[in-house]
């Protein structure tokens, strides 16, 4: 089989972004605006793909969607562009190659955990996933305003897979737009259940390993992201406009 052209490639991270915004909808996050998820081009790699500014997360569409350049201007597309994305997203995509997309979004569980400004447990399952695999961004700066903030941001994140950005809330990173949405939603069910069990037991850091292990070998964001297209969304086609 042969490797898929540049133009598959961007085509179907355009797609899963914007499923990844109906899927924030469907959570009920998003209705203010709160939240962005970018894509990488693939060749372009610079610049990335997302929402503009003003739409709808229920109704976001590939059309939908603008080419931010390394200056923060509009490379392709049309409308206003989200400039605190670019402001945090830009820094995370150049400092990690390997990435391809950043997932953050203000939530009813995450944002208030933020604020404890305390690392994941491995209380639950899904919090092995992010056990030794996230970082806190210890940093008054919550209205991110300059490239310089969010290099702060990236240089706090390293290579891990999340990060808690102080009275702020979480952001994921990934190689897959669906990884990294679908982690989103995981990452915000670990910090609901920190919330509520104030006072869990974690298990054994080799109990927390083996568990991790096992659950990321086939991307356990990108499960979780189809099962939430399948649940929420339906035909992911209603996104090709």
């Amino acid at each position: 089989m042969s490797e898929p052209s540049a133009e598959e490639v961007r085509a179907e991270r355009k797609r899963q972004v914007a499923l990844g915004y109906r899927i924030l909808a469907a959570q009920r996050w998003g209705d203010l605006g709160d939240g962005h998820i970018s894509a990488r081009d693939p060749e372009r790699t610079d610049c990335f793909w997302l929402l503009r500014y003003g739409v709808s997360y229920h109704q976001a569409k590939v059309s939908d969607l603008v080419l931010v350049g390394p200056d923060g201007k509009l490379v392709e597309g049309e409308g206003v562009t989200n400039t605190a994305a670019y402001y945090i997203h830009h820094p995370i995509l150049m400092a990690r190659p390997e990435a391809v997309s950043a997932c953050h979004v203000h939530t009813g569980w995450g944002t208030p955990f933020s604020a404890e400004v305390r690392p994941i447990e491995p209380i639950t399952q899904e919090a092995c996933v992010f056990f030794e695999d996230h970082a806190i961004f210890d940093d008054e700066e919550v209205q991110v305003q300059s490239t310089e903030a969010g290099a702060r941001i990236a240089q706090a994140l390293g290579g891990n897979r999340a990060i808690i950005l102080r009275n702020h809330g979480l952001l994921t990173v990934a190689a897959r737009v669906d990884e990294a949405v679908g982690s989103f939603v995981s990452m915000e069910r670990v910090a609901e259940a920190h919330m509520k069990a104030r006072h869990a037991k974690p298990i054994s850091a080799e109990a927390a390993r083996f568990a991790q292990k096992d659950l990321v070998r086939f991307g356990t964001g990108r499960v979780g992201f189809y099962a939430l297209v399948a649940r929420h969304i339906g035909d992911p086609s209603v996104v090709d406009a």
